[in-house]
């Protein structure tokens, strides 16, 4: 006599308020189509603009769909429910369980530790990094100063909080030309996919470009323009991260903005990346640091610079919910170093339900000797 094994539920959790809302659409439908049936049963979660949190029905997997028609719910961050429960007219029926969740969000509310929070509340175990990773993978000023006191070399940048900026445009102006020889990048500190950045050839653009920055952050990023090679990274895993084979981007515009990364086609990308054993070797060095520096868990891609001049390899950034349609730079560097996409889906939730094993083992609380409350009360 056999027994059906129980499939794990998995809430796959995309959309968002970000303005990479579009942008995780196509990552999470194809992570739903590869999700193994054999072993679990996908829950779409879809967040709208707006921030509803709306579920799919049966056979309802697709995003879009989800979207415009499933059911409202809401995550109770209450962890002896670990479930949606439905809002409106459906309030009062049975709440949907999950066994663990894969955030295929980006950007700010999903990729930056509010979404990895409310999770932890909940008790679910979530695939990728925790709060304090997320929040820092997110955050390009804080994560390069680590990156500087970890000894890990950096584009040279400034950073202007937006109200500086608004406060005195003169004198940000002044001190943005007094670093920098242009051009420069100009880019909001907490968002990805290249959302609200632009490259600034000289000083009469540069007013524009920090006021198109400041629309999407509260703080902006200047960094310094470097003529070189785009290289990324993957790393998967916990306590004991390995990095993937380098690729290379070889954007068909000047450099790689949202229309070259999503919008249209031209773009190489090119796995591995023609390099030499010791380059490729210390790209590989660099992305695990890196990943440890941020304190980051499950996987994330590490995106490079390989200055043409001088070879010099130079961190640009850490994304913690990488790109994940089965083209995408993530997955693909992992094929490329056996790894098939399904097998990376599979090791992922693992590692997610290592986390979640790992953070049980923590006291929360401490019991009191026999006696010890009065005092305590008194």
């Amino acid at each position: 006599m056999t027994t059906e094994r129980k499939r794990l539920r998995v809430g796959v959790l995309f959309g968002g308020r970000s303005g990479e809302h579009e942008v995780s659409l196509a990552s999470a439908a194809s992570v739903i189509r590869a999700l193994d049936p054999e072993k679990y049963e996908a829950v779409a979660i879809g967040i709208s603009k707006d921030g509803r949190w709306l579920v799919g029905g049966a056979g309802q997997k697709l995003p879009p769909d989800v979207l415009k028609s499933g059911q409202r719910v809401m995550l109770p961050g209450d962890p002896t429910a670990a479930a949606l429960v439905p809002l409106g007219e459906a309030a009062g029926q049975g709440a949907s369980r999950v066994d663990v969740v894969f955030p295929v969000l980006h950007g700010t509310f999903g990729e930056d530790g509010t979404v990895q929070g409310l999770l932890d509340l909940a008790g679910l175990p979530y695939v990728g990094a925790g709060v304090l990773g997320s929040a820092v993978g997110m955050d390009k000023d804080v994560q390069k100063r680590l990156f500087i006191q970890a000894k890990l070399p950096v584009v040279d940048y400034l950073c202007v909080p937006r109200s500086d900026w608004e406060r005195n445009r003169a004198a940000t102006l002044k001190a943005v030309q007094k670093k920098f020889r242009f051009p420069v990048f100009v880019k909001p500190a907490t968002l990805g996919s290249s959302v609200g950045m632009t490259k600034v050839a000289g000083k009469k653009q540069l007013a524009a470009a920090l006021d198109q920055a400041a629309e999407f952050a509260q703080k902006i990023l200047v960094e310094r323009a470097v003529k070189g090679r785009e290289i990324e990274v993957s790393v998967l895993g916990n306590e004991e991260p390995r990095a993937s084979v380098p690729g290379e981007i070889v954007p068909h515009r000047e450099y790689y903005d949202y229309a070259a990364k999503y919008l249209e086609e031209g773009t190489r990308l090119v796995i591995p990346a023609p390099l030499a054993k010791e380059q490729a070797r210390k790209l590989q060095d660099y992305a695990v640091r890196v990943f440890r520096c941020v304190e980051c868990a499950g996987m994330a891609r590490v995106d490079f610079f390989l200055e043409r001049r001088t070879g010099k390899i130079l961190v640009n950034e850490i994304n913690t919910i990488p790109g994940f349609t089965s083209i995408s730079m993530y997955p693909k560097m992992w094929e490329a170093s056996g790894v098939s996409y399904r097998e990376l889906i599979d090791r992922l939730i693992e590692l997610a339900l290592a986390a979640q094993r790992e953070k049980q083992r923590t006291k929360y609380s401490i019991e009191l000797p026999a006696g010890a409350g009065g005092a305590l009360e008194g």
